[in-house]
């Protein structure tokens, strides 16, 4: 009667009203566990088949992500398996159409397969080139981004597996070339699913240490499968933020994974790679002996050429002599002081004989000649014009005191005035009256 009494006639609706005094049943649970995983619908999702086990018409497997470190049970029935035309086997990348399914007595979760596709190496190649071209679409592969190496790296990256035939090229190769190059090595997982996050981590490592100028991230060959994580986006776009080169060396020859494209440098093989940063130091001994040459031949050369000069310079009859300059100077000048002169003395004469023609004009025009020929110059002697010229009768009128040049010399005399000329006309006609009256 007690028991019956504490134990609640109605259960919770909701796991959450559920309480240490009103629980559910295990099995309520488990029911509704079920419930809802069965409403959720099939997806097809892509993975690596790590684990597969055949018993009688059922066979169980173990996908893992491609990309992490999460692997899920499944189980296919025979008929969907012996659908597939190869044999599924470990290792297998596949796409597969999935079911979850919840079994009540176990309480185990379960991933019934509907469908399983393996992935072949056609459909990889697809999707790894429709990934190639939206990269390239979003300028990741432009030859603007890409970062020169240095001529000679101080310290070098380099990411390759632990141990691996890759990782001993590169160092065996670089320091034949160059005895004093210095290494930053990062061992990581070059393939698996794993890959991916190692080689991101040591490549943001090696891009943040201050004495490393180059990275070089190698491994040697291998499937398509196996060279997939070089392909992955977030690894292609860590490699184009990176601020230091990256050098890719991935596979052989052929092998083209998208790390190629992005990567500052594409070099074909590890070896290669090992080539390609680092001088040979041979070559440049040999160039610097080569250039010591040259600049020894230039030298040379200019030298002798300049040897030629000066003795072409000391041929010359000026340097032979040095006074023939002078000397011909000398008679030049000679010769010019005695144009000169002559010319001087012509300029003289002429003008001697211009002067002696001039002076015979001013004599034979002088006032002196004028006198000469018997002329005088009557000047005013007296009175406020003293000493002016008589030219006008008007002047003497009344009786002046004058002042008479000759050639001779000079001499005073007084004016005498006119009578006036209406007396002597009266007494003309007086007079030849007479003469008729008579």
């Amino acid at each position: 009667m007690s028991e019956t009494q504490d134990t609640p006639s109605v259960l919770p609706a909701t796991a959450g009203e559920t309480s240490p005094e009103n629980p559910w049943p295990l099995r309520l649970l488990s029911e509704k566990l079920k419930a809802h995983i069965d409403r959720t619908p099939s997806c097809w999702v892509e993975g690596q088949v790590i684990e597969l086990n055949h018993r009688g018409n059922a066979s169980y497997l173990t996908l893992r992500d491609v990309d992490a470190e999460v692997s899920l049970p499944g189980s296919i029935w025979a008929t969907n398996l012996n659908r597939i035309e190869a044999p599924l086997e470990r290792g297998s990348r596949v796409v597969a159409l999935l079911k979850p399914e919840f079994w009540l007595k176990t309480g185990r979760l379960n991933m019934s397969v509907k469908d399983i596709r393996p992935v072949g190496l056609g459909d990889l190649l697809a999707r790894i080139e429709r990934l190639r071209q939206a990269l390239a679409s979003e300028g990741l592969f432009d030859e603007e981004l890409k970062l020169p190496l240095p001529y000679l790296p101080h310290r070098i990256g380099l990411i390759t597996g632990r141990d691996s035939d890759a990782k001993k090229d590169v160092l065996r190769n670089a320091a034949l070339r160059w005895p004093a190059v210095e290494f930053e090595i990062r061992e990581v997982a070059v393939q698996g699913v794993t890959a991916v996050g190692q080689v991101m981590a040591a490549l943001a490592e090696l891009d943040a240490h201050p004495d490393v100028d180059v990275i070089v991230i190698a491994r040697g060959g291998g499937s398509l499968e196996d060279l997939l994580p070089f392909s992955n986006e977030e690894l292609i776009r860590a490699v184009s933020r990176a601020a230091t080169p990256v050098v890719s060396a991935i596979g052989h020859e052929a092998d083209r994974p998208l790390l190629d494209y992005v990567a500052d440098l594409r070099a074909s093989t590890p070896t290669d790679a090992a080539k390609r940063i680092v001088p040979d130091v041979s070559e440049e001994l040999a160039g610097l002996t080569y250039a010591r040459e040259q600049m020894r031949r230039v030298i040379h050369q200019r030298v002798d050429r300049e040897s030629d000069r000066l003795e072409q310079l000391r041929s010359r009859p000026v340097m032979a002599n040095p006074l023939v300059m002078v000397d011909s100077r000398a008679e030049e000048l000679a010769r010019l002081r005695q144009s000169a002169t002559t010319t001087l003395g012509t300029a003289l004469v002429r003008a001697q004989d211009r002067i002696t023609h001039l002076k015979a004009q001013l004599l034979a025009l002088s006032p002196q000649k004028t006198l000469d020929r018997g002329y005088a110059v009557v000047h005013l002697d007296d009175g406020p014009d003293a000493g002016a010229i008589v030219r006008d009768p008007a002047q003497v009128r009344q009786e002046r005191s004058l002042l008479v040049r000759v050639a001779g010399g000079k001499f005073t005399a007084r004016s005498v005035p006119k009578a006036p000329e209406k007396s002597s006309t009266r007494s003309r006609k007086t007079t030849q009256e007479k003469r008729t009256a008579s």
